[in-house]
């Protein structure tokens, strides 16, 4: 990977300013091992590297720029492009906000789907006929047809909004089940909140659960 990449993947993902100094010790081990002298040529490369990175963004075919901010430096749209990512952002849906019971829920069905809500009973221990309302109002899990067995329960199976809120491409790249309730709560912006205060809590969707 160029010096100039590596530059470009941590202004990108740095959510404040990164100052030349922070860049400097990032990636001096790796301009080292490319037969760098010194810390001044270390700086030296890494000045180059990133006047070139600025200039390289100024281009008109790129819609994003690296400016000066605050000391340091940081990636944001060109300011002839805010109109439009303005109009995008307005679109964009707010944050899907689960309780803990929910994100269970979904857990059991991502892995066991199709899966009836008596088999959700058995597997969780609680009723959660309110927890599947909140996942199917939030598009998440779907009905999938009916299991052939006495009463003919409805199945239920994720949906491609499932995929989009977890960031995977298709069920193939499930995590464990563990990792899956640490993406939950970073993704999906869990509430774990006692159910006292849930319940008055304004806006809610679904009654509290046991547990």
């Amino acid at each position: 990977m160029s010096l100039k990449a590596k530059l470009e993947a941590i202004i990108y993902a740095a959510e404040m300013p990164v100052t030349l100094d922070q860049l400097i010790e990032l990636v001096k081990e790796s301009v080292n091992s490319e037969g760098a002298a010194d810390g001044t040529e270390v700086k030296s490369r890494v000045r180059l590297a990133l006047e070139e990175l600025i200039v390289d963004y100024y281009a008109p075919d790129h819609g994003m720029e690296i400016r000066q901010v605050a000391g340091g430096y940081r990636m944001s749209t060109k300011p002839e492009h805010h109109d439009i990512v303005r109009a995008f952002a307005k679109s964009l849906k707010p944050p899907i906000r689960l309780s803990l019971p929910a994100l269970e829920t979904l857990a059991v069905i991502a892995y066991k789907q199709p899966v009836t809500a008596p088999e959700i009973l058995v597997i969780r221990g609680v009723q959660g006929v309110g927890v599947l309302k909140t996942l199917l109002d939030r598009k998440l899990i779907a009905e999938s047809g009916r299991k052939n067995v006495v009463g003919k329960p409805i199945l239920y199976k994720t949906t491609k909004e499932f995929l989009v809120q977890f960031g995977l491409k298709d069920l193939t790249e499930l995590p464990t089940s563990k990792e899956f309730e640490e993406l939950g709560r970073l993704e999906i912006v869990e509430d774990v909140v006692d159910p006292v205060a849930e319940a008055a809590a304004p806006g809610l969707e679904e009654p509290p659960q046991n547990g």
